[in-house]
């Protein structure tokens, strides 16, 4: 399994716009990427701080994702977000959710 971790910043007061954009216009994408698993968006509520981890099947699935989609999520984001955002990517090793298999 593959993760894509995406640290952004939310405009001030838009918190639950951006929320909603991720409910609303973002899952629906992703959720008809090939290899996509699992997405996970976090906010903190004291800062503008934001984390975006989204899980793949294959490394291939998450680079045709970037490719391919994500420059339309960062048209939808743009609204809502300060910056660009940073991505890293990440080969899963642990998780207590998706069965990963051992790297040897």
């Amino acid at each position: 399994m593959y993760a894509r971790n995406v640290t952004f910043r939310v405009k001030a007061n838009m918190q639950s716009d951006c929320i909603h954009a991720f409910e609303n216009q973002i899952l629906p994408l992703l959720r008809k990427q090939k290899g996509f698993q699992d997405e996970i968006t976090l906010c903190n509520p004291g800062s503008q701080d934001a984390v975006s981890i989204s899980l793949w099947e294959h490394k291939s699935d998450a680079d045709d994702y970037n490719t391919r989609v994500y420059p339309e999520v960062l048209k939808t984001l743009g609204k809502v977000i300060d910056g660009t955002p940073r991505v890293q990517t990440f080969e899963t090793v642990v998780s207590t959710f998706h069965h990963v298999p051992a790297v040897a």
